[in-house]
């Protein structure tokens, strides 16, 4: 409730401002000076609503809203951004959850209050309605949406999909029933001059505890013959702020030099920021600055500072007073460093101006016009059903760009750890043992490494079995490395640690088991999507970027799927027939069960039966046995 009845104060002051301006001239506290806050704020709440369009696009939606709210807060009630910004509330709220529509409804209520006539808004709030099931109120805001604009597709969209549902339900429009949009109730101007302060010291308060922080004033007074005139200017004033105070107080000459007099008593024009804070040390310390003002012609009015962006502070044609109100002027607050602009550029480019007689801020608007103009569309480009399958498809791909650079970077440690020992041929014993220690440390910590990478790959896409295959083969590898150490270290087998390979022996199983099946169902899903084009082929389709879809023949895909079903049987069988070896090895009476799952996976992997049978006779266990006879 405390929102509101701020607001309400804040409307009252700008409409008592207003009628209290014929007063003005007579104040020395002129509200032309309270017109140069409200363009700085104005000002300030553009930049918080470019804050908030980027945290929109981010999807960080509470964050917008806190920037769109301080926007609204810096801008007077009546201005027309504030029902931009309170649309674009209600679109976060939109977007954060169902459960928030009820606020979405009142963002847009507020929005409407300051432009009954806003599409934007009743469009949101007809989708609010709909979602919420109030269809006849829904229905009222597209039918009004299509009387300002017939040809909104959005609103012949939506207005098509509630008048079916209306008629589903069996629901009649009765426009008596129905709930028209709120509108704006305007205040009534007090004619009082008193009532007329107070409004806008009303405001002036709510300034003082906004979160803008004031620059601190300073009292000079300004000089022009026998006129002497008393003006606050702040304490970093820049030459385009004392031009318009100077303007302010004497309106009547068209272009001035302002001086000061230093401590010799000359007169000196100021043409930088910087001289002004000479001027403020030459004055008496005991009293206020005074700034002495003549009046020239306009060619001999000094230019001002450019700002560090390249843009020019002041205008041309020297006509400041233009450039505050359509709130474009930006004021240069680093002022260590000034250029200058030759003299004839000047004046050539004001002789060109009027002589083809075109206004350059006209250009400006439109650009200004324009850019709004696109925001808005991308909002509502953004905010509509289409485009969240677009956003989902989008996200399915990064997600896939992401878990395979993972499982790139994860092959890369693999092919490391692969890398060969070379010795020496007149190499120590001793050393020959060092640096075969520091290599198999060395290709160890290059499979943890992989591993990890795998594993990140897998938590990013759960389903990526490529990931899951690559990850037993790594398992397979450390397991046989570990075992093929301990025997050229001729470890006593009895009492070494087996534990830990044979883990890493099940856990290589697991996975490999685990990434066959993913595999064989996604092979399932592709015979399936030959009949019915998937929902990604289609929507790209539609999109017109067909062409990054490559479409496989079928001969090709079951080529492909047959190669692929070899190479992971493969795979499986030379763990189960180094499993055996390992086992034997170690007195297990279960090594010839692994050596039977092997032989299986072999003869699915499609090896010739010679193949398989040169294997089983190298196996270790019967070099034992020809041994033992």
């Amino acid at each position: 409730m405390g929102k509101p009845s701020g607001k309400k104060k804040k409307q009252s002051g700008s409409k008592a401002s207003d009628t209290n301006s014929k007063h003005s001239r007579s104040s020395e506290h002129s509200p032309k000076v309270l017109d140069e806050d409200t363009t700085i704020f104005i000002d300030m709440a553009q930049d918080m609503k470019e804050e908030g369009n980027k945290l929109f696009q981010r999807r960080d939606y509470e964050g917008a809203i806190l920037k769109y709210e301080k926007a609204i807060k810096l801008l007077p009630k009546s201005h027309m951004d504030a029902a931009y910004l309170r649309s674009n509330i209600a679109a976060c709220y939109m977007q954060i959850s169902p459960a928030e529509y009820h606020r979405a409804i009142n963002e847009c209520n507020l929005a409407l209050e300051v432009s009954p006539k806003y599409t934007k808004a009743l469009l949101k709030r007809a989708r609010c309605f709909e979602a919420l099931n109030r269809l006849e109120w829904a229905c009222r805001d597209v039918d009004v949406v299509l009387n300002l604009e017939p040809n909104n597709l959005t609103a012949l969209e939506i207005s098509e999909r509630v008048k079916k549902t209306m008629e589903k339900k069996g629901i009649k429009l009765d426009d008596k029933t129905i709930i028209s949009p709120p509108e704006v109730v305007p205040l009534k101007e007090k004619s009082k001059k008193k009532k007329s302060h107070k409004a806008v010291d009303k405001v002036m308060v709510e300034k003082k505890h906004s979160d803008v922080k004031e620059e601190p004033m300073k009292v000079v007074k300004l000089v022009l013959g026998e006129d002497i005139r008393v003006a606050q200017i702040p304490a970093n004033c820049s030459m385009l702020q004392l031009r318009e105070i100077v303007r302010n107080k004497f309106p009547g000459p068209k272009a001035v030099l302002v001086k000061y007099k230093d401590k010799e008593g000359d007169l000196v024009t100021i043409t930088a920021s910087e001289e002004l804070k000479w001027a403020e040390e030459s004055a008496d310390p005991q009293g206020s600055v005074r700034l002495y003002i003549t009046e020239v012609n306009p060619e001999q009015e000094p230019l001002l500072e450019v700002a560090k962006n390249g843009s020019v502070v002041q205008k041309l044609d020297g006509n400041l007073n233009s450039n505050s109100e359509n709130g474009s002027t930006r004021y240069d607050e680093d002022k260590s460093s000034s250029t200058c602009i030759d003299d004839w550029i000047v004046q050539f480019a004001r002789l060109f101006r009027n002589h083809v007689g075109f206004d350059s801020d006209s250009y400006l608007d439109l650009h200004e016009l324009g850019m709004k103009l696109y925001s808005e569309a991308m909002e509502d480009t953004v905010t509509s059903e289409e485009a969240q399958e677009i956003f989902e498809l989008a996200e399915e791909k990064f997600q896939e760009m992401a878990a395979l650079a993972l499982f790139n970077w994860g092959n890369v440690h693999m092919s490391r750890a692969r890398k060969r020992l070379f010795l020496s041929e007149d190499a120590t014993k001793e050393s020959v043992l060092l640096q075969v220690k520091a290599a198999y440390e060395w290709a160890q910590a290059e499979y943890v490494k992989a591993g990890k990478r795998y594993e990140e790959a897998l938590k990013i896409k759960p389903e990526f079995y490529e990931a899951l295959l690559a990850l037993g083969q790594q398992q397979f590898e450390q397991a046989k490395l570990s075992w093929y150490y301990a025997i050229g270290s001729k470890v006593d087998l009895e009492t070494w640690p087996s534990a830990d390979v044979l883990e890493l022996f099940n856990n290589a199983e697991d996975n490999m088991e685990r990434g066959t099946e993913m595999w064989e169902e996604m092979e399932e899903q592709r015979l399936k999507e030959l009949s019915k084009p998937s929902r990604e082929k289609t929507l790209l389709q539609k999109m017109g970027l067909d062409g990054y879809f490559k479409d496989v023949s079928n001969d090709e895909a079951a080529e492909q799927a047959s190669n692929m079903r070899s190479q992971i049987n493969i795979l499986w069988g030379t763990m189960l027939y180094e499993r055996s070896v390992v086992e034997f090895k170690l007195g297990f009476p279960i090594w010839e069960e692994c050596l039977m799952a092997a032989v299986e996976k072999f003869k699915l992997a499609g090896a010739s039966p010679t193949d398989i049978a040169v294997m089983i006779k190298n196996h270790c266990a019967n070099k034992t046995a020809q041994e033992g006879t």
